[in-house]
């Protein structure tokens, strides 16, 4: 254990992050999924050293949390002797599913390991900092489009790979198509030049110029690369807004239900409320799915895992078990679409009791949510469950519950209310959304012609 890392870092199994519970690990098990009886033990290790909270990330990560400096180690120990083994370098993320999946374009899986053994080749994951991925989407049924990388690669078709840079789906920038050789070649460019900046350096930083330098190699002069995007100027813009690199149905596929595979297999998905479920319970589902057959559980992304190995008759008694513990079956369960953190009394630094107020948003008002709406409840400004912008945060301070249209748990509050009425106020403004949203309007565009007034008018009516 070479001790805690600084926030904004990832929790790491051998770098746990402090956080208002204790501190926190992370783990991606190298073989892409556990055996339901490892699991099992992972849960009682969680409840051995931490607060018995497991959670998954929307990346598709464990955490285990409330854990001490000593027993962090001891989790740590307890991993290697279950064997499972964990990955480490630079994320090179894919589906879970890659090479399986019977509905994807193409198999992801020789693209990302080429680009692992070229970031390893020349030795460049110490010279990254802790946040730089790359995600590769062979665009099957488990959608990437809600991950962020420094590098994205999107098959186009069985050949060719759109690669963008900084962001997810609706905000990375288009910077060409290449075949697989020249894809690998331009994203370990792009990661060299991120070196080049320091271990604070992400996509992002990267000016018009350097992306030019990358494209125009002649190596890859077989790639296609938009004028716009190599002339575009200008710290906000650098890239044109209307380059997208994937197609608006990636957010829409959801890893919950029955997921076909290639030949006769399935596998089942299932999500964990709000990302997160305590040992016992984990314990029990992973025990039921162990005594129908399961031969291997993958943590997804959609804070979801995927069952292995079962029949499907075996995966409808899965599915009503999982129903009564309490974990999510159906995609159209509006529990998926919050973000939300421990927060108050879990959390020490948790303004607002984060995951109970989701809860009785979820409960109370879940059904009439704009579907265009992405909600982030925060119990303090580090927005931990959602780093990112959603259309609208919920966060807690010294005030209350603050309401950030279009932002994050750190941005500019457009109102306030109570903490304690924080679900009652975001069902006035579920109403205010339906009685002024116009045909051709998402949520985000509604919320921003309100204003800050409107909102404000909203919460303070009884």
């Amino acid at each position: 254990m070479t001790g805690f890392s600084r926030r904004g870092a990832c929790p790491a199994l051998s770098a746990p992050m402090s956080t208002g519970d204790g501190l926190l690990v992370r783990l991606n098990p190298l073989a892409g999924e556990i055996k339901p009886n490892v699991l099992i033990g992972l849960c009682e290790s969680a409840a051995r050293h931490g607060n018995g909270i497991v959670e998954v990330t929307a990346r598709g990560s464990i955490q285990i949390r409330g854990l001490t400096s000593e027993s962090a180690c001891l989790l740590a120990q307890e991993v290697d002797a279950l064997g499972i083994a964990v990955r480490t370098g630079v994320p090179v993320d894919t589906s879970p599913l890659a090479g399986i999946d019977s509905k994807e374009t193409t198999n992801p899986t020789p693209l990302a390991a080429a680009i692992r053994t070229a970031i390893e080749r020349v030795g460049l994951s110490p010279r990254l900092g802790p946040k730089v991925s790359v995600v590769v989407d062979g665009r099957g049924q488990i959608g990437l489009g809600a991950i962020i990388g420094d590098v994205r690669l999107v098959a186009k078709d069985a050949e060719r790979w759109r690669l963008s840079v900084a962001g997810d789906e609706s905000s990375a920038r288009l910077v060409g198509e290449f075949d697989s050789d020249a894809a690998c070649a331009v994203t370990l460019d792009i990661l060299q030049a991120i070196a080049a900046l320091g271990q604070q350096g992400r996509a992002r930083d990267l000016g018009p110029d350097v992306i030019r330098a990358v494209v125009v190699r002649p190596e890859t002069s077989h790639s296609f690369a938009p004028p716009s995007v190599l002339e575009a100027g200008g710290a906000k813009d650098r890239y044109p807004t209307d380059s997208k690199t994937e197609h608006s149905t990636a957010t829409d596929s959801s890893p919950i239900g029955i997921l076909t595979l290639t030949g006769t297999q399935i596998a089942l998905g299932i999500a964990l409320p709000f990302g997160s479920i305590d040992a016992p319970t984990l314990i029990a589902f992973c025990q039921a799915a162990s005594d129908g057959g399961a031969t291997g559980i993958r943590p997804a992304p959609g804070r979801s895992l995927l069952v292995m190995g079962l029949d499907r008759p075996s995966a409808a008694t899965l599915t009503a078990t999982a129903q009564s513990l309490g974990l999510v079956t159906s995609p159209a369960d509006p529990s998926i679409r919050i973000a939300a953190c421990p927060g108050a009394p879990a959390c020490a630094s948790g303004m607002i009791a984060a995951r109970d107020v989701a809860a009785e948003i979820a409960r109370e008002i879940g059904e009439s949510l704009d579907p265009t709406l992405s909600l982030h409840i925060s119990g303090c400004a580090k927005g931990c469950a959602h780093p990112g912008p959603a259309t609208l945060t919920i966060v807690g301070d010294e005030k209350g519950a603050a309401f950030v249209v279009g932002g994050t748990a750190k941005g500019l509050p457009a109102a306030y209310t109570a903490g304690y009425e924080a679900a009652r106020g975001m069902g006035r403004l579920t109403k205010l959304l339906a009685q002024e949203r116009k045909p051709d309007d998402n949520a985000a565009a509604c919320l921003a012609r309100l204003g800050a007034k409107r909102l404000a008018q909203a919460l303070a009516q009884e």
